[in-house]
């Protein structure tokens, strides 16, 4: 289906880079505790989130439109295009909560 390439996958080479960049900060950040670091890791981090929850809403609005093009859709494909259409939410998530987890060792270690 064509929907499927329209939302996760495309989504996740960017998120990459931005969980390569928080733990490029991280590093930073464990040898010069610096609000900016902390600052910026908070941000990337959300950003990351915001930007997979565009990947699922996009993923979902083409799967909802090959649906309704669609006379008969099997129940396996239309999981399995919504199980894709998650990953790039899931994946903004999990950098997310990476990004807090890192923000808050750099804020203990800073007091």
């Amino acid at each position: 289906m064509n929907f499927i390439m329209q939302g996760g996958p495309i989504f996740m080479v960017p998120l990459l880079l931005l969980q390569i960049a928080i733990f490029i900060l991280f590093v930073k950040g464990l040898k010069d505790n610096s609000e900016k670091t902390i600052k910026l890791i908070k941000e990337l981090g959300l950003f990351a989130f915001v930007f997979g929850v565009l990947g699922f809403i996009i993923g979902m609005l083409g799967g909802l439109e090959e649906i309704s093009q669609s006379t008969d859709i099997a129940p396996q494909v239309l999981a399995g295009g919504f199980k894709i259409g998650l990953l790039s939410h899931t994946f903004g998530l999990v950098i997310f909560l990476i990004g807090k987890l890192f923000s808050i060792i750099l804020i203990s270690k800073k007091s």
